[in-house]
């Protein structure tokens, strides 16, 4: 099994805006950095190398990030112990504040990647029943499901890596 994970933001300004311009400049240097560190799967991108362009909320202004990680050891050293953390700690300059949970983690079959839509249903679902096997945190956290000769339940299949 490998752990998936969405967070969202709500930009304080428009993404061609200069009060959000140094926050735009890092995502090609920051997203290199997730894909060069270990563990790490995959991320929903565009063509243009990042997701800025995707808006799966009626806010326009919230921006999603959707990745895929080994484990949640690989994308807790990714969040809190490579260069990526000084842009964290400084996420209010770029970031309004919402009051909902923010990001959510849930296991994936290896070899598979979440749909937008099911992130953002499982990020709901956090929200709406708080952390469970199926939408935790990195403060209350599930262990991966068992699996039956290396493949999970049919409602936890998606896509296919690459697909």
């Amino acid at each position: 099994m490998h752990l998936a994970q969405i967070n969202v933001g709500r930009l304080r300004a428009p993404v061609d805006s200069p009060l959000v311009a140094e926050f735009m400049a890092a995502l090609d240097p920051i997203n290199a950095i997730a894909e060069e560190s270990p563990g790490f799967v995959w991320r929903f991108q565009t063509e243009e190398g990042n997701a800025t362009a995707v808006r799966p909320y009626e806010d326009e202004d919230i921006l999603i990030n959707l990745s895929v990680w080994e484990s949640i050891e690989a994308l807790e050293a990714f969040v809190y112990r490579s260069d990526h953390t000084a842009y964290l700690r400084r996420r209010r300059e770029w970031f309004g504040r919402i009051d909902e949970a923010m990001l959510t983690l849930w296991w994936v079959p290896a070899g598979t990647v979440p749909t937008l839509d099911e992130a953002v249903a499982r990020l709901d679902h956090l929200r709406a029943h708080g952390p469970t096997p199926h939408a935790f945190t990195f403060r209350q956290r599930f262990p991966a499901p068992p699996t039956v000769d290396g493949a999970c339940s049919p409602e936890s299949s998606r896509s296919s890596v690459g697909s």
